[in-house]
């Protein structure tokens, strides 16, 4: 995951870190004066990172995980996904990591069982624990049923 940038070398850590601080600032600007919000941000193959949130709908149904924005965005630019977080601000300030639901899990299977997931570690839920998504979802069921739409997975 090392990237050049110029002529350094920008190692995994601080890429991780990057995307961290990118989404926790897309919920600083987007929603200053707002106590309970969250966002996602992902770093692609190419060391771009992107950042999105979903909007407020009266209809809870109609609600959408704030990765969705940048995986489509993602598909758009042709990019792989290498590494996903979600973030939710605390009325106290904290940061609480969203580990990814079901449906964002299958919408990052297509990126191969190496996209890093952010997860709370064990003993504290703000603290960002980075597993890939195969240690995410061990049993992926597609592997088995559908191994040919599943590279990586077998």
């Amino acid at each position: 995951m090392p990237l050049v940038e110029g002529r350094r070398v920008v190692g995994r850590d601080e890429l991780l870190n990057r995307v961290v601080d990118e989404c926790r600032g897309l919920i600083a600007r987007r929603f200053p004066g707002d106590a309970e919000r969250g966002a996602a941000a992902v770093l692609l193959d190419d060391g771009a990172i992107l950042t999105g949130s979903s909007p407020d709908f009266l209809n809870a149904g109609a609600t959408l995980c704030h990765e969705v924005e940048p995986y489509c965005a993602a598909f758009r630019l042709d990019r792989r996904i290498v590494a996903s977080v979600c973030l939710h601000r605390t009325e106290d300030g904290r940061h609480l990591v969203l580990s990814p639901c079901g449906i964002c899990r299958e919408r990052l299977a297509v990126h191969g069982p190496d996209v890093l997931v952010a997860v709370p570690a064990s003993s504290d839920p703000i603290t960002i624990q980075w597993v890939t998504l195969r240690e995410a979802l061990p049993h992926y069921w597609a592997a088995s049923a559908f191994p040919e739409e599943a590279p990586g997975w077998v």
